[in-house]
């Protein structure tokens, strides 16, 4: 795949939200394989530049940006700076998020307000400035990462604020791709199934949640991060030129079952 010139990212920049950990580091290193200069973006700056190190370790090129997605005057700010220091921004994956397991019965109005804001609100906030640029420029390619949680109503864990974010980041998605398609942006989703990252860390230490997992994912494990970061190369490449608007489900068959 890396030498196949319709997965090839070279000259490209691209900017990848939540980079500093889990899925948002396997992308921003996937998409470093493949020849583009990647912007990590993301709240903790110390792990982003561990993140960085490590792509330049492996022969690629990184950069760094404080990121927080619910700040809008400052992604303003990312915006300009980085179309001062490149010219242009090719590619956004917008990875950051969080959940906040609770019973809805139960559920603050501050997690639920920290949830949307954050994996509903960040992927609009960031989507619209990036977006902007891109739809003037007549070029770009965007991935939100959503989740099967989007999808179908997972269980056993309770997470209602993560589910509803998710669910309006697929349709988000559908209606920029809808809008931005005649001005050469594409806009796509990734809907990861369970995954092993920290996100995840809390559900895989408990027994009956894990068990049930693993139960309702038909090959029986965990995706790996580095699985969809492939997923994300294939949205943003030119291999998948004439896709916009999808939401690709990687999984293991959860979904289908």
């Amino acid at each position: 795949m890396t030498g196949d010139p319709d997965f090839r990212l070279d000259g490209k920049v691209a900017v990848v939200t939540g980079a500093a950990r889990g899925i948002g580091r396997a992308v921003a290193e996937r998409l470093a394989a493949a020849g583009a200069h990647v912007v990590i973006a993301d709240r903790d700056t110390a792990e982003s530049a561990v993140a960085e190190a490590a792509i330049h370790q492996a022969g690629g090129h990184a950069s760094t940006v404080a990121l927080d997605v619910t700040n809008r005057d400052q992604i303003a700010e990312v915006v300009a700076h980085l179309y001062d220091a490149h010219g242009r921004v090719d590619i956004l994956v917008n990875n950051a998020g969080i959940v906040r397991n609770a019973a809805a019965v139960d559920m603050s109005i501050d997690d639920w307000t920290s949830v949307i804001d954050i994996d509903l609100g960040g992927v609009f906030n960031c989507a619209q400035a990036f977006g902007r640029r891109m739809v003037a420029d007549r070029r770009g390619a965007i991935v939100n990462v959503s989740s099967i949680c989007g999808e179908v109503t997972v269980f056993p864990q309770p997470q209602v604020s993560y589910n509803a974010a998710k669910a309006g980041v697929n349709l988000l998605t559908k209606s920029l791709a809808v809008e931005w398609a005649r001005q050469g942006v594409r806009v796509n989703a990734v809907a990861p199934g369970y995954v092993a990252t920290e996100l995840t860390l809390r559900g895989r230490s408990n027994a009956e949640w894990f068990g049930t997992w693993m139960r309702m994912t038909p090959m029986g494990r965990l995706g790996e991060p580095r699985e969809i970061a492939n997923a994300v190369l294939f949205l943003v490449a030119d291999a998948s030129s004439y896709i916009t608007g999808t939401v690709l489900t990687v999984d293991g068959g959860y979904t289908a079952m």
